[in-house]
Formats: C-alpha cells, structure tokens, sequence
C-alpha cells in the first residue's frame, strides 16, 4: 500500500501517490472497510428513477411514478450482483448494522427499536449500549418530494467503521421511515459522507463521521473502490464487492495516476466539472457539472448526453411506460468517457445496463437516464464503479480519478 502524508497541490499529490511505499506499521487510524454480500433485494429501473428524484427532494414524473408502482421488479438480485447498492458493516454501541455509505448526504440513521416497521432489517438497539446517549431535544427529518418523509430522534454513541472508532458520533434513529426504506430489507440505514451542511439534525447540525475523524488520518481523505457484479462472478465471491480506504491511497488498485480537480462543495455535495464527453469515438463536447454520489445507483445527466448516447443503441427509446431510456438487452452498448482535468475517465458500454424491465430478460431498463427535474446531474454508480476515486476532504476539497482493471 502507498501512503499520502500531506496534501496540497494536484501536482503533489499525484507525485506522492506514485511514490515509494511508505512504512505504515506505526499507523493505527487509518483502515480499510470491505462491504459485505447484501441480502437479495428487488432491482427495478423506474423504482431507482423515483427514489433519486425523493433522494433530491423533487416529485417524479408521473410516468415515472405510475412505472416505479407497476414495476415489482421481478428480476431479483442474487448476492452476486452489488451494483444496485453497496453495503458496508458499520457497528454502532457494539452492534453491527449493513449501511449505504452515502457521498450524496451527511446524516448518519438507522433502523432501530424506535422504528415501527422494521422487519427483516438489522436494528440498532440503545438500550442494548453501554455508550449510547440521548441528544435531548435533536431530532431529524428528511421530506420528500411527495411529502413522505423519515425522521425520528438523535443519540451518540461510538461508532466504529473497520478499525476505528469515534465515541460520541450523532445517530439518527428512524421513528418514520418512507416504505421505499421499509421494503429494501438489505439497507439498514445510511451513513453521509457529503459535507457537513447537508447534515438535517436540529437545533444544531450534527458533523459526518468522516469529519470526525479526520483529524485521527495521516492523510484527510478516503477512496471508493466499487466492484461490478460480473467482477466478481469471474472470482466466485472469494473477494469483497469493493472497499472504501480512509487516511491513505492504496495505488495498488489504480492502473493510471491520479488525476485530481477541484471540488465546489458551496451547497454541501462533492460537485466537479468535467470538460466535456464522448460517446464511443465521438470527439469531446459539452462540458458537465454534476456530483459523485455512492448513493445514487444510476447516472444522470442532461437530456441532450443521454439522447445523443442512447442514438447509438439499435432498439434504443425513451419509454413513457418505464419511464426512462430500454433497449434490447443483447443490445451492443458504446463507451462513455468523461474528460477530467487531463484524464480520460471512461464508462464501458458493458458497465451501462441497470437491469431487465421484467422475468423475460429480453428489455433491459438503461444505467444512463435524464436529470431533468432533478436540478442536478448526478454522477451515479454506474460511473463510480467503473472508476478509482478519491474524495479529498480538509480546507483544499477535491476529487481524484484514476482508471482501474475493469
């Protein structure tokens, strides 16, 4: 593993993260965190689509809606297949709980006791901690576009993410919970990794637990390495589905340096731009904006990309009725690349598809959808997991890419 101790300019940066190892054996606070095999979960495109416009506090599109309540999704994910979300082991008072670790949101809440519909989840229990704390007179509350919402009160308790802890870290405990979040058992809660603002707890906003122990890393940062599903399928599960590494960068996992932008983090997201796009051999055009969300699955962006994108996919169209972008499944689907800085990040046309619109398997619902009416364009798992990417915390905020055996 390589070590980064300081970080400034890009430049420096990328020249550290290609240097010589550095003896880590004095270190205790960073660590390494592998997601676990998620319980099977139903995957459905037009659901995903929903839940992304009430994960941004926008009403789907009543196409969109009357799909995502049509759809039960009757291609149901095996524990092989991790690109609908990526679950992570975080134990709360001594007690272990799956998270989607979230770089799209700043609150850390769980199922819990105080939760009224939590079957089939692992619940957090306060009662059951030595360390757990009522924070009197917090609370949260997440409302969304069609006003359903998930809220509840606030304790702290020590939280431990591999191997390090922080003792009075808030956790939101769920008293209402929207039944998009009931249904998905596999999901026992989320855990923030935006920036602090994003955070919903009041009187006061509470701080991420990235925040928290930033000051414990030898380095302010932490990577995300995202597997697809295939992947793992050639290594018959005998690996974790991907990692995240907090404090340091392990370029063992990079096939190419990293390349590092500037992150405008004025609203509370890990925003970047990228100077343009291609599809296939299309030369570059259109710079985007967007933010690099582990807790979106699908990726967004304007309605002029994703057309020009899915005018390359014989059989390709937007149906109302799956409110989104389907194809033939067997279909041939072309690379997207992103320029970067001065890196090339591209998306392989085999990472795009979401999943197949119904048991026939012969429609698949596309990775690539519209963020028209969301307000932002949301650099998803489909584009993350086909990366490395370091998210740079601290007074200098960035993101690094770098291309990775795919």
């Amino acid at each position: 593993m390589h070590l980064m101790k300081n970080l400034g300019a890009a430049a420096t940066v990328i020249a550290l993260a290609s240097a010589s190892p550095f003896d880590r054996s004095n270190i205790k606070k960073d660590f390494t965190v592998r997601q676990t095999v998620p319980k099977p979960k139903i995957r459905s495109g037009p659901a995903a689509v929903a839940a992304t416009f009430l994960k941004y506090g926008k009403e789907p599109p009543s196409n969109v809606k009357a799909a995502a309540a049509g759809n039960d999704g009757s291609v149901i994910t095996t524990p092989t297949e991790f690109d609908s979300q990526y679950l992570t082991p975080v134990t709360i008072g001594g007690q272990t709980v799956n998270l989607d670790f979230d770089t799209g949101s700043s609150d850390l809440w769980v199922f819990s006791t105080e939760t009224p519909s939590n079957a089939g989840h692992d619940i957090y229990d306060p009662s059951k901690s030595n360390s757990s704390k009522e924070l009197v007179g917090a609370t949260w509350s997440i409302t969304y576009g069609d006003q359903s919402s998930s809220s509840g009160n606030v304790y702290t308790d020590t939280v431990t993410v591999g191997t390090t802890s922080f003792a009075n870290q808030a956790v939101e405990l769920a008293q209402q919970v929207s039944a998009q979040f009931q249904r998905d058992v596999a999901n026992d809660g989320l855990l923030g990794l935006a920036f602090d603002r994003l955070n919903t707890v009041k009187p006061a906003a509470q701080k991420t637990f990235f925040t928290n122990v930033l000051p414990s890393l030898s380095a302010p940062l932490f990577t995300v390495d995202l597997k697809k599903a295939s992947h793992m399928l050639s290594l018959n599960l005998k690996a974790a589905p991907g990692s995240y590494d907090f404090g340091f960068i392990d370029t063992s996992k990079t096939t190419s340096k990293v390349t590092f932008v500037d992150v405008d983090n004025s609203r509370g997201f890990w925003t970047f731009t990228s100077s343009g796009y291609a599809v296939g051999d299309q030369s570059f055009s259109s710079p985007i904006e967007g933010i690099a969300d582990t807790g979106t699955t699908l990726l967004y962006l304007p309605d002029a990309i994703v057309g020009d994108y899915y005018a390359s996919v014989n059989g390709a169209n937007n149906d109302a009725q799956q409110g989104g972008y389907v194809y033939p499944c067997n279909a041939d689907l072309p690379d997207i690349s992103f320029k970067i800085g001065s890196y090339t990040a591209v998306v392989p046309g085999s990472y795009v598809t979401y999943a197949p619109v119904d048991d026939s398997g012969k429609i698949c619902f596309g990775g690539i959808q519209s963020s028209t009416g969301i307000g932002i364009n949301i650099f998803g798992d489909i584009f993350l997991k086909s990366q490395f990417v370091v998210f740079q915390g601290g007074n200098n905020p960035q993101l690094g890419f770098a291309s990775k055996a795919t």
